[in-house]
């Protein structure tokens, strides 16, 4: 399993300065890198709306950890499916891959919830980024382990030359 996520300065603050335009609302976004054996690297980070709403509570009504679902973004972020298809064929051309996904917790710790991890997949990191207060603070990366759960992932913050 990869367990390391390369990324530039300019990434973080692209997913900080999002999640604090969307505040008190979660953002969320993709990051289109490569895969390699050595881990994952970000080569973009693609913000994306925040299309959770009550059709969105519908479809994820059955997941784990969804009991206290409402259409409130304020606790939930959902990525369209479309969205999600606009990146995945952006990347082909540019022969990079979606290897994880970002939100944000308003006004709540960087830590997974048990609805993010039960919507998780297994081969992305998750970045996670408190906003306490409208201003962007601790942001962590994870990932699942083999047995669905998460763990934090490793994150280097390579510099620009």
């Amino acid at each position: 399993m990869l367990a390391v996520l390369k990324l530039h300065p300019q990434h973080l603050q692209a997913i900080r300065t999002h999640a604090e335009s969307t505040y008190p609302e979660e953002c969320c976004g993709l990051l289109l890198g490569k895969l390699a054996e050595d881990g994952k690297t970000v080569v973009e980070v693609m913000p994306t709306e925040n299309r959770w709403n009550a059709e969105a509570v519908e479809v994820f009504q059955e997941i784990e950890g969804s009991a206290k679902l409402g259409s409130d973004k304020r606790d939930r972020y959902a990525i369209a499916p479309e969205d999600m298809l606009k990146v995945q064929k952006l990347g082909r051309d540019r022969q990079l891959d979606i290897i994880g996904i970002y939100h944000s917790h308003p006004d709540h710790s960087a830590i997974p919830s048990e609805f993010d991890r039960a919507c998780a997949w297994s081969v992305y990191s998750y970045i996670i980024v408190s906003v306490q207060q409208g201003k962007a603070g601790d942001l962590r990366n994870w990932s699942l382990d083999d047995a669905h759960q998460f763990q934090p992932e490793e994150m280097i913050i390579v510099e620009t030359t």
